[in-house]
């Protein structure tokens, strides 16, 4: 079942910021940084507890339904990132922007800002701790002129 963002009903404000980025980038698991932790919600948390075997939780609700969670530490990203190539899904890595106490001048309730600052694919792999060390690993370029 596929999440249908417009019908989430009074979000939050981090999960207003959320959901308009998940629109943007709704072909890829979205890691949205929350402090120490990158977290995911809806389908993809579902999908990245599956697939990485962590516990799946809840934050908030929507129309009387818990919206799923699950949450890795941001230091150790790129072991479930790796895994999560292997298995044929793609990430988009959404990291806070500005620093707390910035937000924190704009309103009591403002919203850290954040962006995706990475895109993630079997094809863009350039880390070699995500890259198999004993196979090949090929690039292409094509130029058009």
């Amino acid at each position: 079942m596929q999440t249908d963002y417009t019908k989430v009903t009074d979000p939050t404000p981090m999960m207003a910021q959320y959901i308009a980025l998940k629109k943007e980038y709704h072909d890829y698991l979205l890691f949205y940084r929350m402090g120490d932790f990158y977290e995911l919600f809806f389908e993809d948390a579902i999908t990245a507890a599956h697939i990485l075997n962590i516990t799946l939780t809840q934050r908030g609700k929507t129309d009387n339904t818990n919206i799923p969670m699950c949450g890795i530490p941001f230091h150790a990203v790129d072991n479930y990132l790796a895994r999560l190539i292997k298995s044929g899904y793609r990430a988009a890595i959404c990291d806070q922007t500005e620093d707390p106490q910035e937000a924190k001048k704009r309103g009591s309730k403002a919203v850290v800002n954040r962006q995706v600052t990475r895109i993630i694919t079997p094809g863009t792999l350039i880390e070699d701790h995500l890259l198999p060390a004993k196979e090949h690993n090929f690039l292409l370029s094509l130029v058009m002129s």
